[in-house]
């Protein structure tokens, strides 16, 4: 064979081979960002569900509620930063971003209603288990989480909690003030609506099981009168629920490594998720 045959033939193969690996390149690339998924709740496009999808699903899901005092939302510590602790558990999450109340508490409530809404509706699909639909949040966060397992419509309500430092009370002399007057408006001294917001007096037999996750010496949320008030209440009525108050560590670690308590806090939240019991509404 002579020189100029060769320099042909692999002149000719090598398009040949950059097409396959092309090929190959691309499956690689779509495989890995199938995963991941963007969803607009609402027509002004400013509520977005964003999700994580695991290769190997468990059936379960988890929808979060990044904290931010109803005034903006922390949505990398409390938000994203998340995923992989879940997704490596077969957990499909799902990052809700909320419009801010500014005085009207319908809007993040009706986000919250309808991102639950659409992943129990896209169960099949996302291969969830519909009854095992599970809400988180953060601070404020925490509270529109609580306000949905308390106040939704049973075929709204998730079947499990996960509370970070949440703000429970409305009164805005024992929890953080930003929060009322953020989601309450002008209606802040309604005292028919700090009771019916104070979500402790919510509670009721059929308030989903749930996890407190807070430090003892937070100072922008008391944990008295917010957390600790919700997991009396929940005692009250014979729910499941699981508190842990770390020593230290303040308001707002979120997934922070720098908080002291960083690798216990997960793995006692994984030990949870492992051995909750969700509630069945349907």
């Amino acid at each position: 064979m002579s020189l100029r045959t060769i320099v042909i033939a692999t002149l000719l193969f090598i398009p040949s081979l950059l097409g396959k690996v092309g090929n190959v390149f691309g499956n690689f690339i779509n495989a890995q960002t199938a995963r991941r998924i963007t969803l607009s709740l609402s027509p002004d496009g400013k509520s977005v569900l964003d999700g994580y999808l695991p290769e190997q699903p468990s059936g379960r899901a988890v929808i979060d509620c990044p904290g931010g005092g109803y005034t903006h939302l922390s949505m990398q510590n409390e938000g994203h930063d998340w995923a992989d602790f879940f997704t490596q558990q077969g957990i499909a999450y799902f990052v809700l971003t909320y419009r801010m109340p500014n005085g009207d508490r319908n809007i993040p409530i009706s986000d919250a209603y309808n991102a639950i809404n659409i992943v129990r509706d896209s169960a099949e699909i996302w291969n969830i288990n519909p009854n095992d639909v599970g809400i988180m949040g953060f601070s404020a966060g925490g509270h529109l989480a609580s306000t949905v397992c308390t106040h939704a419509p049973e075929r709204l309500r998730p079947n499990f909690a996960i509370l970070f430092y949440p703000v429970i009370s409305m009164n805005e002399n024992e929890t953080h003030k930003g929060s009322v007057n953020a989601f309450l408006g002008q209606q802040r001294n309604d005292e028919e609506l700090i009771h019916e917001f104070s979500n402790f007096n919510a509670v009721t037999p059929d308030t989903p099981p749930t996890i407190l996750l807070l430090a003892n010496d937070d100072r922008a949320v008391p944990p008295l009168t917010n957390a600790i008030a919700y997991y009396s209440a929940m005692q009250r009525v014979g729910n499941e629920c699981t508190l842990h108050v770390y020593p230290k560590g303040g308001h707002g670690f979120g997934f922070r490594d720098s908080f002291p308590f960083h690798k216990i806090m997960l793995d006692e939240l994984r030990l949870w998720l492992n051995n909750v019991k969700p509630t069945n509404f349907r």
